[in-house]
């Protein structure tokens, strides 16, 4: 957690601490909403995260951002799968502007680096191949 300066746009009557998971969920959030972006995370943390948004309700989208964060600034990292035919490049520009905009909004922290790992390409049709035809392949 992280205790922000209360004077900074406040009447200094108090501090507010602000938690790395809120820092982390508002980077998720930011990050999926990106068009272009088909997920958050891999394996076991993308598999929790859509487990529990299942469950309670929540995105899950923070499960699957690290995050660093110090008492002015923060550092994030995420691995995403891209969407085939979106050029990289400006994907990871418009990720790291919809993340900086969003955190340093809603958390008064300056976003000092958002790394980016694209582990993956989602072609569309290769999730359905399995549940075209009732899950039969097609060796019978």
């Amino acid at each position: 957690m992280v205790e922000v300066d209360a004077s900074a746009g406040s009447d200094g009557r108090g501090t507010t601490t602000i938690a790395d998971t809120v820092v982390s969920t508002i980077a998720g959030i930011a990050i999926r909403d990106t068009d272009g972006v088909h997920s958050v995370g891999r394996g076991a943390s993308k598999a929790l995260g859509a487990v529990t948004s299942r469950v309670s309700g929540s995105s899950g989208a923070g499960r699957s951002v690290k995050v660093e964060v110090g008492e002015k600034q923060t550092a994030i990292d995420v691995d995403i799968e891209v969407e085939y035919g979106v050029p990289i490049r400006e994907l990871a520009g418009r990720v790291r502007t919809n993340v900086t905009d969003a955190v340093e909004t809603m958390t008064g922290l300056e976003v000092v680096e958002i790394n980016i790992n694209v582990f993956d390409v989602h072609v569309p049709g290769d999730d359905d191949e399995d549940e075209g035809d009732g899950g039969s392949g097609r060796v019978r």
